[in-house]
């Protein structure tokens, strides 16, 4: 079987904004569903409470117990914290941007490594320049896609170190504010959290977090859901995914993906009925059904590899030569 040696290009811009305006006009009502949930927060602090008292049950049990109990438990809330990360990144929780950007510091506690004020700055550029390799930094390296390519141990490798190998794609992105006090602030919050719990627990407990964080984006059915949102799975060129599975349950609703794309502005709990609004917009799309048979067949698939993403020079009318004008998120 031929190795894909490049990405797919597409003249087009993005199918986003156009299908939002295309909804809009046929369900204004949807226009209602925009605003906050500073109700979210509650759900941050269950969480985090959740991640440090099974840290602190931890810190003197077995290895193994820490293994089981960060692969079947603390991964599904690191991943859920993520996901409450990314609401923050969206201000999606209290009206002021500097008290989102507060409880995505809080959030991002357990997971040990400090990366919410990072990914604000680099999600909100995915939604603006989607598919441009120096401005979107959900696109792969070309280097990784040819190193990882459609092999079974380099995709596993691949999840394995999801985290190392976004740190990698960092130089080659442009426009992004890389350090700030906001940035500083999140790195010493995360240093003092993490030697408090190594002081107060131990390894143990420790090593639970850092595993728990691991399986959340990595070699688990939960990084499945890195694949689901825009490799192209099917044989049509469709750039967005969705997923409707169980896991939405505990994962808020992350899974709505081409719902959040097309409404950004609209909170996690009320995801779900933008598809029950508009669904002649949404059931005619491939969507997925599983995380754990994506997380399968992208291992095993050969079709499937880093290259299996849409590429573009430009997005909509802001071509990549006027990335110094400001892009601003989409708010309906």
């Amino acid at each position: 079987m031929a190795k894909k040696t490049d990405f797919i290009y597409s003249e087009q811009s993005e199918p986003h904004r156009i299908r939002t305006k295309q909804i809009l006009k046929q369900f204004p009502n949807l226009r209602n569903l925009i605003g906050k949930n500073p109700d979210t927060i509650y759900y941050i602090i269950g969480l985090v409470a959740f991640q440090i008292v099974l840290a602190w049950l931890l810190r003197d049990q077995s290895w193994w117990l820490v293994l089981a109990a960060a692969y079947f438990l603390g991964a599904f809330a690191d991943h859920a914290l993520f996901v409450m990360i990314h609401e923050c990144a969206h201000s999606l929780i209290f009206k002021s941007k500097n008290a989102n950007r507060w409880a995505g510091i809080f959030a991002n506690m357990p997971q040990i490594f400090p990366s919410s004020i990072s990914f604000e700055r680099y999600h909100i550029k995915h939604h603006s320049f989607q598919g441009v390799h120096e401005l979107d930094a959900d696109l792969p390296n070309k280097w990784e896609a040819k190193l990882i390519n459609n092999s079974f141990l380099g995709k596993a490798l691949w999840l394995l170190f999801f985290p190392v190998f976004q740190l990698f794609r960092l130089s080659r992105l442009r426009e992004i504010q890389t350090f700030d006090i906001w940035i500083v602030t999140n790195l010493l919050v995360q240093v003092v959290f993490t030697a408090a719990i190594w002081y107060f627990m131990g390894w143990h407990s420790l090593g639970f977090l850092l595993l728990s964080f691991s399986f959340s984006v990595g070699l688990h059915p939960l990084g499945a859901r890195w694949i689901q949102e825009h490799y192209l799975t099917h044989s049509v060129e469709q750039e967005t995914y969705s997923y409707y599975g169980n896991f939405n349950v505990v994962a808020f609703n992350v899974g709505f993906h081409n719902e959040h794309h097309d409404f950004p502005s609209i909170p996690w709990n009320r995801l779900p009925e933008i598809k029950k609004t508009a669904p002649e917009y949404y059931d005619t799309l491939h969507y997925h059904k599983s995380w754990t048979k994506l997380f399968f067949r992208f291992l095993f698939d050969r079709e499937i590899s880093l290259f299996n993403r849409i590429l573009r020079k430009e997005r909509g009318k802001v071509a990549l030569t006027d990335v110094s004008k400001p892009d601003m998120e989409m708010q309906l």
